[in-house]
């Protein structure tokens, strides 16, 4: 046996027996998943139910909306799958069917109302992606600051953090576009997922 055929072999055995090590983690990134993204679709949901009717004429207005074709059906479901697929991904049900249209709210977001701003979500010229409207944030950023050491209380007013332009870039919505398409493709995983204990009752009923 050569020295790169025995290197092989070892490579091959440690990364079987790790993968063998973490089999009892397979479904702990399913879970944080969906944990991380159930705060995030609740509460988009429940504002836009609060405020319906902003929400409708916000999808429908063509001059300062998304001037979308019927816009309460449009904002009803956007507002029913968000709220639903909160409380879905919190108890792992149905987790791959609701990941879809989720997903594609997500598109929408991006494509609607973020893609004319950039990348960036938070305005930062040193960052990649920095575009010209990103640039210009950071000078009004600096007057800002510069204005309110003069003549606010600026230390008050940043002992909570520092004061930032928002952007309003794809970047948050591409990042849970792409955390739902990993929930569409591994599903609920195996902790705290109803999925996960359908199909083991499933499979005990078929054996």
């Amino acid at each position: 046996m050569t020295f790169l055929q025995t290197a092989t072999d070892t490579v091959t055995r440690l990364h079987n027996g790790l993968g063998r090590l973490l089999t009892p983690l397979s479904g702990l990134p399913s879970l944080l998943i969906r944990l991380y993204l159930v705060p995030i679709f609740w509460m988009a949901g429940s504002n836009k139910y609060r405020h319906f009717d902003d929400t409708v004429a916000w999808f429908g207005n063509p001059e300062w909306g998304l001037g979308l074709p019927m816009p309460t059906l449009m904002a009803g479901l956007a507002t029913a799958t968000e709220l639903a697929g909160a409380a879905l991904l919190l108890v792992g049900l149905a987790t791959r069917w609701i990941a879809v249209p989720l997903a594609v709210t997500m598109l929408v977001a991006a494509t609607t109302v973020h893609w004319s701003f950039g990348w960036q979500a938070i305005a930062d010229a040193s960052a990649p992606f920095a575009n010209a409207r990103v640039d210009a944030a950071a000078e009004k950023l600096d007057a800002a600051k510069s204005i309110l050491q003069e003549h606010g209380h600026y230390d008050w007013l940043t002992e909570s953090g520092n004061f930032v332009i928002l952007n309003n870039g794809i970047e948050f919505a591409a990042t849970y576009f792409i955390m739902l398409l990993a929930l569409i493709k591994m599903g609920g995983g195996r902790y705290v997922s109803i999925d996960d204990g359908l199909h083991r009752y499933m499979t005990r009923q078929r054996h």
